[in-house]
């Protein structure tokens, strides 16, 4: 069955009148809901630890700032916009101990919720608005007066005003201009782990690195290997994002056609598909959750070990080299850009 979405005729920006809604933390997704709300008229306040980079750059968009308790206290809704293995401990800290009956807890993932990282008191509702976006796109995409599809779900709704004020959200922060598509915490939750760890991101980074590697290994020139292994990676899954895997079959050549219907299956085949099921199962289970934090608690030493290593990886070092020489190529240092933020 088809998802029922919302658009601007089913939210009502009114809901949130007379109501602050504070931001906790100021990173990619709690900047671009801060502007946008504030944009959309909403009152939003920000909630920051006194040491924080942002608590400047905040003040110097035009939010008041607070610690975060103290947010909390004034706050009627409340964005937990901060990482989900720095949500536990914020919430034990600043949050649980300020909240009040009636107030709304607000997520864009649902992982500490999901998992049972945070445990809200049943007097609170716990909702979600997750765009599915980057926090710079819902920033730009509201400003050219569009916006991002976003999720909403309803985890708690004691005042029974639960989605009202979860698709109120969603259009302060433009979403409802292109689409809301409600769920639930565990399937947002799961569904986006997986597609995280097995296509996304695991899966692609591993096969090129594999391509890659295939083709030095053989004898061929690693810039080559660059350039069809992972450069030309883009114009694929462009062609497969703005006209689905059928538009992109039909751009391209009839011999890289075949090769694809006939020798994908064979490297992504039935082996593949099972050990995606033992991820998913995995996540399902809350081992993936429970071996995370366990990392992030621990320091993050087998973290930071296997970023070394990937960092180290030759594919690396000729991208770099070979990207310099192609001017078209958008720039962009993302590790300053997220430093902005923190």
């Amino acid at each position: 069955m088809a998802a029922k979405i919302y658009t601007d005729k089913d939210a009502d920006l009114e809901v949130l009148s007379g109501k602050t809604c504070a931001v906790i933390g100021f990173g990619s997704q709690g900047h671009a809901h801060a502007l946008n709300l504030k944009d959309s008229g909403v009152n939003v306040i920000i909630g920051l630890y006194p040491k924080s980079k942002s608590v400047e750059v905040a003040k110097e968009r035009g939010f008041e700032v607070y610690d975060a308790a103290e947010a909390v206290k004034k706050a009627d809704v409340i964005f937990m916009a901060v990482p989900d293995t720095k949500i536990p401990a914020i919430f034990a800290a600043d949050v649980e101990p300020n909240l009040r009956a009636g107030q709304t807890l607000l997520f864009s993932h649902g992982f500490a919720v999901h998992f049972g990282f945070v445990k809200v008191p049943e007097t609170v509702n716990v909702i979600m608005v997750a765009p599915k976006g980057p926090g710079h796109t819902v920033r730009s995409q509201y400003l050219e007066g569009k916006g991002v599809p976003s999720l909403i779900a309803i985890h708690q709704n004691p005042g029974k005003d639960a989605k009202k004020i979860a698709l109120a959200w969603a259009k302060g922060i433009g979403g409802t201009r292109a689409g809301v598509f409600e769920t639930d915490f565990k399937e947002e939750t799961e569904t986006d782990l997986f597609g995280e760890q097995t296509v996304l991101c695991g899966g692609v980074t591993a096969l090129i690195t594999a391509g890659f590697e295939v083709l030095v290994e053989a004898g061929y020139q690693p810039e080559m290997a660059y350039f069809e292994c992972l450069h030309e990676m883009k114009l694929i899954v462009d062609l497969i994002n703005e006209s689905g895997i059928g538009g992109m079959r039909f751009s391209i050549s009839e011999t890289a056609e075949y090769g694809d219907l006939t020798v994908g299956p064979k490297i992504i085949d039935a082996s593949v598909k099972k050990r995606m099921e033992k991820a998913l199962k995995r996540i399902q289970t809350g081992a993936f959750a429970k071996e995370w934090m366990e990392e992030y608690q621990s320091g993050c030493e087998n973290f930071n070990a296997l970023r070394k290593v990937g960092e180290a990886h030759e594919i690396e070092k000729v991208g770099k080299r070979l990207r310099d020489r192609m001017p078209w190529i958008k720039k962009r240092n993302l590790k300053g850009a997220q430093a902005a933020y923190s």
